[in-house]
């Protein structure tokens, strides 16, 4: 760290706020958002394991740069403008694990809708974008809905349980019309744009002329709106872990070197077998990309074979889905069950140079069961605390959900014949 960078570092705010980090040419290499710019950006700097990538890109760091804003929300938005205005190489080098996600408002519409996409369409709608990682972004737009109503789907002018929660505009009940509908909607495009300040000028401008007017209705509406926005300082909308979390890195380091990996497993698929005494019988593969659920990918199986083997059942699940090149292999693969599992699928993985390893839980499928995996016909137990038995556990308890919920809905079709 060179001597500017760490004076620097010395004066960084604790407010959100979005940051970049710049190479000895100047060039902005990586944009994120932060919380707490002071906690978020110094953390790159700690010495603490961080997979190669993340060492390679703070390798690269001669600067860094920061915007500070009022909340988490504007945060998220300024984050995916930037990204968007500099294309940062290594935004795409350390986040090719998130799916990137677009928000779509169809303006053109009578009555228009927001909705989410992964691909841009030249259909005259309008696209917000690129986000990385769903989840703040429908945590965003849940607190953003309250204070601009909107329609989710398409118009059909039926009242539902979102009528009644205030979630939708009312058109269908004559609280407005679609004309005020997409003059509110276009408030919320303008928040979601970056323009809160000017939008909140706006709105307490709105407010003294209606009031001057004694049009006391929309000065009660601008009024709530700029009460909802202010509220927004208090929420909550991501956390470190959402975005580049280098403390799960710290699991992925640990796998490798537990395992004699050449590499962290970037790819790891975790499998599981549910039935109910040998009926509806299912296989259920997750995915995790760099330490997080890539639920895109998860697949399911309903199994061929009859009665309660698990054994069977596992081998025929490993055996189909590795016919599917085209879904890529993984560097790893985490399967529920022990040493006998693992032996059995053992044939078809060693060929492809694939390692597996079973999470044993002798019986206690509780969530609070102690990790022990099997490798290499060793029983390993792992520290419960540690970053690799949490990945290990979460993958497990994953693939036993995703199993539960395909066995439940073959159940039900199956009672309905």
């Amino acid at each position: 760290m060179n001597a500017k960078l760490k004076q620097k570092l010395s004066k960084l705010p604790v407010s959100p706020g979005v940051y970049f980090h710049l190479n000895s040419d100047g060039e902005v290499i990586y944009v994120g958002k932060a919380a707490v710019l002071k906690n978020r950006v110094r953390q790159y700097f700690q010495n603490s394991k961080k997979d190669p990538k993340t060492e390679a890109l703070v390798s690269e760091i001669a600067d860094t740069e920061w915007i500070t804003v009022d909340t988490e929300m504007d945060a998220l938005f300024l984050e995916s403008e930037k990204i968007k205005q500099y294309m940062p190489k290594w935004n795409i080098l350390l986040r090719d694990n998130k799916t990137v996600t677009y928000i779509k408002i169809t303006v053109k519409d009578e009555v228009p809708y927001i909705t989410f996409t992964r691909i841009p369409m030249d259909d005259g709608a309008e696209y917000i974008g690129p986000f990385y990682g769903k989840v703040a972004l429908e945590k965003a737009l849940r607190s953003l809905r309250r204070i601009f109503p909107y329609y989710t789907k398409p118009y059909t002018g039926r009242k539902t349980l979102d009528t009644d929660l205030g979630l939708t505009p009312g058109i269908e009940i004559g609280k407005c019309t679609p004309a005020e509908y997409k003059k509110n909607l276009r408030k919320l495009i303008r928040l979601m744009w970056g323009d809160r300040r000017g939008l909140i000028h706006d709105l307490e401008k709105t407010m003294e002329k209606a009031s001057r007017e004694g049009n006391y209705e929309l000065a009660a509406e601008a009024r709530d709106q700029l009460f909802g926005l202010n509220e927004l300082k208090k929420k909550i909308v991501f956390s470190d872990k959402e975005f580049l979390d280098i403390s799960s890195d710290q699991a992925l380091a640990d796998l490798q070197k537990l395992l004699g990996l050449s590499q962290p497993p970037r790819r790891i698929e975790g499998y599981d077998i549910s039935h109910q005494s040998g009926t509806n019988a299912v296989g259920s593969m997750v995915v995790f990309v760099n330490g997080a659920s890539a639920r895109d990918k998860y697949r399911k199986f309903k199994l061929r074979g009859k009665g309660s083997d698990d054994l069977k059942s596992m081998v025929e699940v490993i055996s189909r889905r590795l016919k599917h090149q085209e879904w890529g292999y993984p560097d790893l693969i985490i399967l529920d069950g022990g040493i006998t599992q693992v032996n059995a699928v053992l044939p078809l993985l060693e060929p492809l140079g694939i390692p597996v390893i079973g999470r044993d839980k002798s019986g206690d499928h509780s969530k609070s069961a102690e990790v022990k995996i099997v490798f290499n016909n060793k029983l390993i137990k792992l520290d419960k605390t540690s970053h690799i038995a949490r990945l290990i556990a979460r993958i497990d308890e994953e693939a036993h959900r995703f199993a539960i919920t395909y066995h439940t809905l073959l159940k039900r079709k199956s009672m309905l014949k």
